[in-house]
C-alpha cells in the first residue's frame, strides 16, 4: 500500500508530505463539525463543537502558511474517523446516546490530531524550523484543550445516557 503520492528521500520531504496530510485533516474536520453541531443535543457539547470549528478554521490557515503550496494529501485516518462519526449520526436514535457517541468520535479525532502535531513538531525541531515548531505547538495545544473539554463534558453526558434500552 502506497502511503504518499511521491517517493520521499529526506526528512524535509516527509515533513512536507505530512503537513499536506495535516491540511487535509483540518479541512475535513471543518466539513464534519457543522454536521456534529447540528446533531448534538447537549448545549455545552454544541458550544464546544462550535468553538472547535472556529479553531479548526484557524488551523487550516496556519498549516497553509507552513506549506509553500496550497496543496494537500489525503489523510486516510481522518476520513475513516469522520466516516465512523457519520455512521453514529445515522445509526444512533437516542439524543443522549448520540451525544455520547459524538464525544467519543470527536475525542478519537483529537487524539489523532495530537499525534500528528506532536510528530510534526519533532520533525520541525530536527529540521531547525523553529517558527514552524511554534505554530505546530500552538495547534497541538488547541487540540489538547479540545480533548480536555470533551472529557469534562463526557463525565456529565455519559452518566445521563440510558445504560439499557427500555
Amino acid at each position: 500500500m502506497k502511503l504518499f503520492s511521491a517517493n520521499l528521500a529526506s526528512l524535509s520531504e516527509l515533513y512536507t508530505a505530512e503537513l499536506k496530510k495535516a491540511l487535509d485533516l483540518e479541512q475535513t474536520i471543518t466539513k464534519a463539525l457543522p454536521k456534529m453541531i447540528e446533531k448534538a443535543s447537549d448545549p455545552q457539547l454544541k458550544q464546544a463543537f462550535e468553538t472547535h470549528l472556529q479553531e479548526t478554521e484557524i488551523h487550516v490557515e496556519k498549516v497553509k502558511g507552513l506549506l509553500a503550496v496550497d496543496d494537500s494529501e489525503t489523510c486516510k485516518v481522518i476520513h475513516a474517523l469522520v466516516s465512523e462519526a457519520e455512521a453514529a449520526m445515522t445509526d444512533v436514535t437516542d439524543p443522549i446516546v448520540l451525544d455520547v457517541a459524538l464525544i467519543g468520535a470527536a475525542q478519537q479525532v483529537e487524539h489523532h490530531e495530537i499525534a500528528v502535531y506532536g510528530t510534526l513538531k519533532a520533525w520541525a525541531n530536527l529540521l531547525g524550523r523553529s517558527e514552524d515548531f511554534a505554530i505546530l505547538e500552538s495547534i497541538e495545544a488547541d487540540e489538547f484543550g479540545a480533548d480536555e473539554l470533551l472529557s469534562d463534558i463526557s463525565d456529565r453526558v455519559n452518566s445521563e445516557a440510558p445504560a439499557i434500552a427500555a
